[in-house]
């Protein structure tokens, strides 16, 4: 004997408070109306730094066909940079070097464009007195607040800051 259970009725209906919808609504609208407001207002709030500079270097960087990167200052050797570390360091200068290929200001700026089997044109490394690092490229106006990425990813960078000054060429 074969009973069959009646088959289930489903009521996809959901009851949702009108309160509830007009929060959810008002909440959207203010979202949108405040995004307006900063885009429209010229900028958003910054992280970058307003306390002083203490310490700036300029600074170029040359891969190596060994994988190692070369970095120099004033166009001489300052430091060799292992293949296969530095990751971070790496990737902050690939984001740069493509802003820059992107960026019709390397293009316009002769005097910052290298010549051939030259260096990437400087970009300018800071350390503030608030203890933020930036990272500047003056051939596009991009910005790196070092101190975003934690300590050790902005410790590649600090290093850079110490290592010993060249001495004047003659």
């Amino acid at each position: 004997m074969s009973t069959s259970a009646p088959p289930l009725e489903h009521d996809d209906h959901v009851e949702v408070p009108r309160g509830a919808l007009r929060a959810v609504a008002a909440l959207i609208l203010a979202t949108l109306v405040a995004v307006a407001w900063v885009q429209l207002s010229g900028g958003a709030p910054s992280s970058a730094s307003a306390a002083p500079v203490v310490t700036e270097r300029w600074l170029q960087f040359r891969d190596l066909p060994n994988g190692q990167v070369e970095v120099l200052e004033s166009g001489r050797p300052l430091a060799t940079l292992s293949a296969g570390a530095h990751g971070f360091l790496r990737g902050a200068l690939r984001a740069l070097a493509r802003e820059r290929r992107l960026s019709t200001a390397a293009t316009v700026t002769p005097a910052l464009a290298p010549a051939s089997g030259q260096a990437s044109p400087a970009y300018r490394l800071r350390a503030h007195a608030d203890g933020r690092l930036s990272l500047d490229d003056p051939a596009t106006g991009v910005r790196i607040d070092l101190e975003s990425f934690g300590q050790t990813n902005a410790a590649d960078f600090a290093q850079l800051l110490h290592l010993p000054a060249l001495a004047p060429s003659r």
